[in-house]
């Protein structure tokens, strides 16, 4: 072996180990083919449901643990308080004129505005908008439903999915404008019923790939 060249000598000790990962990797990517459902509903589980820790954690005192979950949403979520629900206060849903008159909570300022969490008389804000709750909370119980209803479910033509979008981009898009004011349960429901779509829509054809690309998953 001492005679072999140098990169021969590395590629045969790393054989052992290359093998192992490349076997662990397989291992691991047919355990996600075979179990891509509740993969995606364990994911949407938890992307609607650490945004109702937050407030939770606030609530017992928790501020930094809380504050790094109203972080992390932030970037996927306008977090605007008029639109968001609140736990452990007086209501779970405020508008503008309900919220502390401290500048921040009744800023003209979006930028600013979203940056108010909460306090102990109003509750603390959910980290995602209602909107998203309705989004991804519907995602997450249309997941079960398929999962109860697998091969009896009949595929969702695309041209359907518009109808399930369209309630909310209209609700979304004329109060963007100005033209109206939505209210949360309008945001509620046409979120939800999109939810609904879009994985009626695509579950069903995630599974048909799956089942051509590996026939015996």
């Amino acid at each position: 072996m001492d005679n072999l060249p140098l990169d021969q000598r590395v590629q045969d000790i790393d054989s052992p180990f290359i093998e192992k990962l490349s076997e662990r990797v397989n291992r691991f990517a047919d355990w996600i083919v075979r179990h891509w459902l509740a993969v995606l509903n364990m994911l949407f589980l938890l992307y609607v449901g650490l945004p109702f820790l937050a407030p939770a954690l606030m609530e017992v005192g928790a501020e930094t643990p809380a504050k790094v979950i109203y972080t992390i949403y932030r970037p996927a979520c306008h977090q605007l308080p008029e639109r968001s629900f609140f736990l452990f206060g007086e209501s779970p849903v405020y508008n503008r004129e309900e919220l502390p008159t401290n500048g921040i909570a009744n800023s003209e300022n979006v930028f600013v505005r979203r940056n108010y969490i909460g306090d102990p008389e109003h509750g603390y804000k959910v980290a995602i908008c209602e909107r998203d709750v309705a989004i991804y909370g519907s995602m997450f119980l249309m997941g079960l439903l398929f999962a109860l209803m697998r091969g009896h479910l009949p595929r969702l033509k695309a041209k359907w999915l518009l109808v399930f979008a369209l309630p909310m981009i209209l609700d979304g898009s004329t109060q963007l404008v100005g033209l109206r004011s939505s209210t949360w349960q309008l945001r509620l429901i046409t979120g939800a019923f999109f939810g609904v779509g879009l994985i009626w829509f695509a579950y069903p054809y995630i599974e048909e790939s799956i089942k051509q690309s590996f026939p015996a998953s």
